[in-house]
């Protein structure tokens, strides 16, 4: 009979515990259950569909070649004093001292040696010396034929040096060949760059892009677009901060931004950053940027 009694008890607490978990997890999930239905939406950054400057780019690779440069062939037995080599030098200073004349700067510029690497016997008892004149800078490129309509003097161009990707230096195009080179089908350009510091030596391999068709559009940042397959998507923000998701046709990208060709209108409010918070149709806290 005790033994029964024993049983029956153990049996009881039993049934007990796992009563009292039941009804605990059912309390703890209506708990949290109410609190995040409760959440306020999220805060989002939105922006104003503005007007912005685009333009349309073509890059290449050109070689910096100096305005003015002349060379002259020197016996080294006939040089008397040291030149003066990688020297800045003034027109009508003196280049070179040798025994039967003088050669004299014909424009201020900066001399320098080229050897006869192709003949040593030559090269042992001769040098060409060079000035340059490297104030201005011209660089010839080749550019697509499928460009040339685009290719008229005064366009500017932005130069960089691979050696310092930083610095951006200002150009323009000096003149355009009146043909298409049938072999290359290619249209000759020729960019000219001040260049009155000197930072840049001849013969650097420069990289140039060539702005053209600037104009003036309807622009959104790039972090605001959803892409799905071929097609781009943007969330509109409502008066009453309702999100909808629309489709948008785009053009070229300038400095963080993404031209809109259609789907937008000037004005138009629409979510800029935290695109994983939002949802179609769903409601947010704008955060104007």
């Amino acid at each position: 009979m005790k033994r029964s009694t024993k049983i029956i008890s153990i049996i009881t607490i039993f049934f007990l515990i796992i009563a009292t978990v039941i009804v605990a997890r059912t309390m703890i999930g209506m708990h949290f259950k109410k609190k995040f239905s409760k959440r306020p939406p999220p805060g989002i950054i939105v922006t104003t569909v503005n007007q912005k400057k685009f333009k349309n780019k073509i890059e290449t690779f050109g070689t910096a070649v100096p305005i003015r440069t002349k060379s002259y062939n020197i016996e080294k037995y006939e040089i008397i004093s040291p030149i003066r080599f990688n020297q800045k030098i003034k027109k009508g200073e003196l280049i070179a001292k040798l025994k039967n004349r003088n050669i004299i700067a014909p424009f201020d510029g900066v001399i320098g040696k080229r050897d006869f690497s192709d003949d040593i016997a030559v090269s042992e008892t001769s040098i060409v010396v060079n000035i340059e004149d490297a104030s201005v800078l011209y660089v010839d490129v080749d550019i697509p034929e499928i460009y040339a309509s685009y290719i008229e003097e005064g366009l500017l161009a932005d130069i960089k040096f691979s050696g310092h990707s930083e610095k951006i230096y200002s150009g323009l195009i000096e003149s355009v060949s009146s043909r298409i080179n049938t072999e290359k089908r290619s249209l000759a350009t020729r960019v000219k760059l001040e260049n009155l510091d000197l930072k840049l030596l001849p013969g650097t391999l420069l990289e140039i892009t060539i702005n053209y068709n600037e104009r003036n559009s309807l622009g959104i940042p790039d972090t605001s677009v959803i892409l799905e397959g071929n097609k781009v998507y943007i969330y509109k923000v409502d008066k009453d901060n309702l999100t909808k998701k629309t489709e948008v046709s785009i053009g070229t990208r300038n400095e963080g931004y993404l031209e809109v060709i259609s789907g937008l209108s000037l004005g138009e409010t629409i979510v800029a950053e935290g695109l994983k918070k939002v949802r179609p149709n769903g409601k947010i806290k704008p955060i104007k940027k």
